[in-house]
Order: C-alpha cells, then sequence, then structure tokens
C-alpha cells in the first residue's frame, strides 16, 4: 500500500504489526523443526508454541487447555457447532459462517432490531427445551453494533440451572464470535460469561488464516480434522508455530493499547461521521449509536450504487467496503442491512468505514474531503 493510500477497511482484513511479524521469524527459518519431535530444537519449538498458547489464554482469562488453534474463525464456528444435536439460536445478522451452520442443524433465526441490536429477552424467547447453542457475535462485523453478551450468558445460566432442577440433563451453551473486537473491547471470557469465543489474528495485526476458539472444560466438541491427535485430538495436524506466536503477539499488543486506541479511533470516527451527515442531511448512519465498536462507521446515501462508490473512491485512493467482504465477493446485498430493515434504496447506497492503525487526523480528513467530493458529483450526474 502506497503512502497515499488511505486504508478504511480494517474489518475485512489489518496489516501485521512489524512487532509480531518480528517474533513470527525465527519459526520460518532457524526454529523450522516439527514441534511434535523428540530431538532438543524441537522440544524448544514445542515449549514456543505451548508458551504462546499460555500467553493467549492468559489474555483472555482463560486455561491454555481450553484453547484449540485453527485456521482462522471460520473453522472455529464450525468447530464450536461440532457437538451440537439439537436446536440452536443464531441472531439474523450473524456471519454467513454461523448462519450457514445454523442451517445443517433445527435452528431458529431471531430478529435483530432496526438498530441491529439483538436483545437478551428475544433470545430468551427463542430457547426451546431442545437448545443446545445460542451463537451472537460480541459485536457485528458491518454494523460494530456491540450485543448484551453479558445479559445474553445470564440468560444461558437461568435456562441451564432451570433444566438442572427438573433432572434434564441436555446441554446448552453461548459461543460468541468476538473476532471483530478483540483490539476495542474486553475479552476476558470469565467477564463476558460466554462458554465458546472465536477470535481471529487477521483482524488484530497478525497472521492472517490463524484462529482460535475458546471451549470451557465442559463443552462437547467433535473432531473436525482427524488424524495425528494435535489440539486436544479435535484439529490434527502438524502445529502453526510461527502464526500461534505471531496470533499471541498481536493479541498482547492491542489488549496491551486497547484503551488509548478505543478513544483514539472514537474521535476520528465521531467527526468524520460529523463531516459526512453535515455534508448529506439525508444520509443514514446504520447501527445502535451508544453501543458500536470506535471504528466502524456505516454510512448510507440513499439513491446512490455503493458498489460503484467504493470504485471511485478507490480512484482517488480512499479504500472503503460496501460490507462484509464475502457478501461483496458474492455480489449479493448484505444480508445485515436487509435484516435491520433498511429499503434496497437506502441499503445499496451504504458504505462501510472502518478506522485502524494507521488512521491519523490528517488522513481521515482527507478521506471524508474525497468522500463528500465524490459523493456530490454521483448526486449531480444523477441529477439529485
Amino acid at each position: 500500500m502506497d503512502n497515499e493510500t488511505i486504508y478504511l477497511d480494517y474489518a475485512a482484513a489489518t496489516p501485521m504489526d512489524a512487532r509480531v511479524l518480528a517474533a513470527m521469524q525465527p519459526y520460518f527459518s532457524d526454529a523450522f523443526y516439527n514441534p511434535s519431535s523428540p530431538y532438543a530444537p524441537a522440544v524448544k519449538v514445542r515449549r514456543a508454541y505451548d508458551s504462546a498458547k499460555q500467553k493467549l489464554a492468559n489474555l483472555i482469562g482463560a486455561k491454555s487447555g481450553e484453547i484449540i488453534m485453527t485456521a482462522g474463525a471460520t473453522e472455529s464456528i464450525n468447530l464450536a457447532f461440532s457437538g451440537i444435536e439439537g436446536h440452536v439460536v443464531v441472531p439474523n445478522i450473524e456471519h454467513y459462517a454461523v448462519l450457514a451452520n445454523a442451517e445443517i442443524h433445527h435452528h431458529t433465526i431471531i430478529k435483530a432490531d432496526e438498530r441491529g441490536f439483538v436483545s437478551a429477552d428475544v433470545v430468551k424467547a427463542a430457547i426451546r427445551p431442545d437448545t443446545q447453542l445460542v451463537s451472537v457475535a460480541l459485536a457485528n462485523n458491518e454494523l460494530g453494533v456491540v450485543q448484551p453478551i453479558r445479559d445474553i450468558a445470564g440468560v444461558i445460566r437461568d435456562e441451564r440451572e432451570t433444566r438442572l432442577c427438573k433432572g434434564d440433563m441436555t446441554p446448552i451453551y453461548l459461543h460468541s464470535d468476538a473476532s471483530q473486537c478483540a483490539g476495542q473491547l474486553d475479552i476476558n471470557v470469565a467477564r463476558l460469561g460466554v462458554d465458546m469465543l472465536t477470535l481471529n489474528a487477521g483482524k488484530i495485526y497478525g497472521p492472517k488464516q490463524v484462529g482460535l476458539l475458546w471451549a470451557a472444560s465442559y463443552v462437547r466438541l467433535q473432531p473436525q480434522i482427524v488424524g495425528g491427535g494435535q489440539e486436544r485430538g479435535l484439529r490434527s495436524g502438524t502445529e502453526n508455530v510461527a502464526g500461534v506466536v505471531g496470533f499471541a503477539r498481536a493479541l498482547e499488543l492491542v489488549t496491551e493499547h486497547r484503551k488509548y486506541e478505543s478513544e483514539r479511533l472514537l474521535e476520528l470516527r465521531d467527526d468524520l461521521q460529523q463531516t459526512l451527515v453535515d455534508a448529506f442531511p439525508k444520509a443514514i448512519i446504520s447501527g445502535h449509536m451508544k453501543h458500536r465498536l470506535a471504528g466502524h462507521l456505516h454510512i448510507s446515501f440513499p439513491g446512490l450504487d455503493g458498489e460503484r462508490l467504493i470504485f471511485i473512491l478507490e480512484n482517488r485512493g480512499v479504500l472503503v467496503a460496501t460490507g462484509s467482504a464475502c457478501a461483496a465477493n458474492k455480489g449479493t446485498r448484505s444480508h445485515v442491512l436487509t435484516a435491520i430493515g433498511l429499503s434496497p434504496e437506502v441499503a445499496d447506497g451504504s458504505i462501510r468505514i472502518t478506522l485502524g492503525h494507521l488512521s491519523t487526523l490528517e488522513n481521515t480528513k482527507r478521506a471524508g474531503e474525497i468522500i463528500v467530493e465524490e459523493v456530490k458529483r454521483e448526486y449531480e450526474r444523477l441529477g439529485r
């Protein structure tokens, strides 16, 4: 990415932090050994791998033995659903990986409100006697809406206690995909009250295709990849030592700077939002205005073609998205925007702006000026 490009799509991917790459570098070359081999250099690599997993566990308030490393969030989500035989409950704004897994099971799709917020009462109403899993992302990847996971965890806890009092041993778990928000929110599993948590290194300035599933010791899972028995027998295959070391370093760094970075991004986001709303009073900001990730701004310019707009902005050196990278790749209207009730005219004129480490006051202000110029040109072209 050249110095003139202004990157505003951190929800899709983040650039690797140089400190993360430095931590990984030895395991690409000198320390290349298979961690399952018995000789001393390999044992040293095994220790590095185990130490990285322990660090990941410590950073989320968990035990190392409860973490299963995966090739990203999608595999983690698939593993979270693997032990479920009964009914599942998921919101209609979840990531495609969650919705696709729900469709394999008896399931109920619950509705988020027009702000993209999923209330604990709606979750409670959807739970049946055979419900075994509720999966709600900690923060939505398109709107940035932060969900009341602690309240939802309370609903799950009450349901579990009610079943036990009745002698009903049907398990019920709460899974949350926290991939979008590890750099901005507290993800301590005990404080969240979840039973399973998904994380993705590629969203926090770490390596892509590296993720994890934390699952409490009482959660039943089924192997998705069988073979050598690695990762508690749930995910066989030679361990990605460099990737896991990088993941641990990335999570350590974003955790250390979380408070400052969230405050910084919030100020930048709010200034940019004000610039765009002042220029276009009819623009629509989607998402919960109070419970939203600091770096997320989802804005719609009714009547415009959002896909055309992102290509125009790219030509001006500003990289934004129309929504989820998965939806964009399929060339379909975002299911999230449809779910919260946006009309086609509004949804199709939407762009998602997400800020991150390379965002500064100067380049964010410049991006706002360019967006205003190009949106005005588009409205003029259409005679509006």
